[in-house]
Protein backbone atom coordinates (compact mmCIF):
# COMPACT_ATOMS: atom_id res chain seq x y z
CA UNK A 1 0.00 0.00 0.00
CA UNK A 2 2.98 2.53 0.77
CA UNK A 3 4.87 1.95 -2.40
CA UNK A 4 1.43 2.96 -4.30
CA UNK A 5 0.92 5.94 -2.50
CA UNK A 6 0.60 8.95 -4.64
CA UNK A 7 3.19 11.26 -2.39
CA UNK A 8 5.61 11.26 0.28
CA UNK A 9 2.98 11.80 2.96
CA UNK A 10 0.42 8.68 2.23
CA UNK A 11 3.67 6.93 2.18
CA UNK A 12 4.67 8.02 5.91
CA UNK A 13 1.51 7.74 6.88
CA UNK A 14 1.10 4.10 5.92
CA UNK A 15 3.81 2.78 7.36
CA UNK A 16 3.04 5.00 10.36
CA UNK A 17 -0.36 3.16 10.54
CA UNK A 18 0.73 -0.44 9.63
CA UNK A 19 3.66 -0.40 12.39
CA UNK A 20 0.73 1.20 14.64
CA UNK A 21 -1.03 -2.47 13.82
CA UNK A 22 2.01 -4.68 14.06
CA UNK A 23 3.53 -2.96 17.75
CA UNK A 24 0.45 -3.35 19.17
CA UNK A 25 -0.29 -6.95 18.00
CA UNK A 26 2.98 -7.69 19.10
CA UNK A 27 2.83 -5.71 22.70
CA UNK A 28 -0.08 -8.02 23.02
CA UNK A 29 1.05 -11.54 21.85
CA UNK A 30 3.94 -11.17 23.42
CA UNK A 31 2.06 -10.38 26.85
CA UNK A 32 -0.34 -13.69 26.05
CA UNK A 33 2.71 -15.90 25.39
CA UNK A 34 4.61 -14.95 28.50
CA UNK A 35 7.99 -13.18 26.74
CA UNK A 36 6.71 -9.95 27.53
CA UNK A 37 4.93 -8.32 30.67
CA UNK A 38 1.06 -7.75 30.56
CA UNK A 39 -0.39 -4.20 29.16
CA UNK A 40 -3.24 -2.46 28.74
CA UNK A 41 -2.21 -2.08 24.67
CA UNK A 42 -5.39 -3.67 23.44
CA UNK A 43 -4.94 -6.52 20.45
CA UNK A 44 -6.72 -4.12 17.13
CA UNK A 45 -10.43 -5.25 15.89
CA UNK A 46 -10.47 -8.50 18.76
CA UNK A 47 -10.38 -6.24 22.19
CA UNK A 48 -13.38 -4.92 23.91
CA UNK A 49 -12.53 -1.51 24.15
CA UNK A 50 -15.14 1.04 22.46
CA UNK A 51 -12.98 4.03 21.73
CA UNK A 52 -9.88 1.55 20.68
CA UNK A 53 -12.09 -0.18 18.15
CA UNK A 54 -13.64 3.28 16.72
CA UNK A 55 -9.82 4.71 16.43
CA UNK A 56 -8.52 1.40 14.50
CA UNK A 57 -11.68 1.28 12.22
CA UNK A 58 -10.75 4.99 11.71
CA UNK A 59 -7.16 4.34 10.67
CA UNK A 60 -8.18 1.30 8.41
CA UNK A 61 -10.24 3.66 6.77
CA UNK A 62 -7.24 6.04 6.12
CA UNK A 63 -5.42 3.19 4.70
CA UNK A 64 -7.98 2.50 2.09
CA UNK A 65 -8.23 5.38 0.99
CA UNK A 66 -4.35 5.83 0.61
CA UNK A 67 -4.49 2.04 -1.44
CA UNK A 68 -7.13 4.23 -3.45
CA UNK A 69 -4.98 6.62 -4.81
CA UNK A 70 -2.35 5.41 -7.36
CA UNK A 71 0.33 7.33 -8.01
CA UNK A 72 0.24 8.75 -11.62
CA UNK A 73 4.41 7.92 -13.55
Amino acid sequence: MARGAPDDFGRFLAIGITSWFAFQVAINLGGMLGILPLTGVPLPFFSAGGSALVVSLIAMAILLNISRQRRVD
